[in-house]
């Protein structure tokens, strides 16, 4: 799923190119979304500021005027917004990024690039990830949330269904964690082949299934048979998938959502209410909320 998960969003810059720093917190994927600019580059969260690119030839007035105006809709006051305008020189940015990743620890779960050794206790779980064009290394807070409950959620053999799984750190956790198998799912092409080649280097090839394309490409009965479903994605995606979401999963299925703002919260708890399902759990790490909810009954209403 197009997305974007705090500073997981990736940016290539070859030549020179146009810096807007927004100094507030935003929901990004919603900003780009409305944005739909296709010349927009990539997009970096740092430290409660967010920083748009677009290459120096495609940047002018109409472009500033329209995140303006998209600003306008998305905060409450937008005038007291700081917004600068930087023309940056030419790098790449995935280089630079890349450099910086180290071996992050969450709970059991150990997650290093293929380049960082490091020395494991007897009860961690390593998790290989080398950072490429796709979405997810534990770094950002909603990925990370969704890795400590899973230390939490999986008890051994579950069926697990990733939706939007971008790089498959949350189902190659899984299937670590002792999950029987997982398949993911995945409408970016890049994304899938990325993730693809992390699940054969972690030696989850037999147990961990990646598709190209959306939940509804999934068949009923494939969606049926999770014990439990992640989708780690961001507000808007999830009220749009929710009827989908809310139809997975066995009866009595586990639904983790995250990707969502403290503010978003409970228009998504209100949401996925009206479709019978209950919040059960809620962490909160650095603005952003993860839940868990629970379906009492099948979608066909049986007990």
């Amino acid at each position: 799923m197009k997305r974007f998960t705090g500073c997981e969003w990736r940016i290539t810059m070859v030549n020179d190119s146009i810096d807007v720093c927004i100094q507030e917190k935003l929901d990004v994927a919603e900003l780009l979304s409305r944005l739909d600019d296709s010349t927009l580059q990539g997009a970096w969260e740092d430290e409660g500021a967010v920083h748009l690119y677009w290459p120096e030839d495609q940047w002018n007035k109409e472009r500033l005027a329209s995140v303006r105006s998209i600003l306008s809709k998305l905060v409450p006051s937008p005038d007291g917004v700081s917004l600068s305008v930087t023309r940056v020189p030419a790098q790449d940015w995935n280089e630079t990024w890349t450099r910086s990743v180290k071996p992050l620890r969450i709970g059991r779960l150990v997650i290093r690039p293929s380049w960082e050794s490091i020395t494991l206790a007897p009860q961690d779980i390593e998790i290989v990830l080398d950072p490429k064009q796709a979405f997810g290394t534990g770094h950002h807070a909603t990925t990370r949330m969704v890795l400590e409950r899973l230390q939490e959620e999986i008890h051994g053999g579950e069926q697990v269904l990733d939706v939007g799984t971008g790089s498959a750190i949350l189902a190659m956790a899984a299937v670590k964690l002792g999950a029987a198998s997982a398949i993911g799912v995945e409408n970016d092409s890049v994304a899938v082949d990325c993730a693809r080649e992390s699940v054969v280097q972690n030696g989850l090839k037999n147990r961990i299934e990646v598709l190209c394309g959306t939940l509804t490409d999934l068949s009923q009965e494939r969606r049926r048979a999770a014990d439990l479903v992640l989708a780690n994605l961001d507000r808007q995606t999830i009220l749009d998938l929710a009827d989908d979401l809310a139809c997975s999963g066995l009866q009595g299925a586990r639904i983790m959502v995250s990707g969502i703002l403290v503010e978003q919260q409970d228009e998504i708890v209100d949401r996925f209410s009206c479709l019978g399902l209950v919040c059960s759990e809620r962490s909160q790490d650095e603005g952003w909320v993860a839940m868990k909810f629970f379906r009492p009954e099948s979608c066909d209403g049986e007990a």
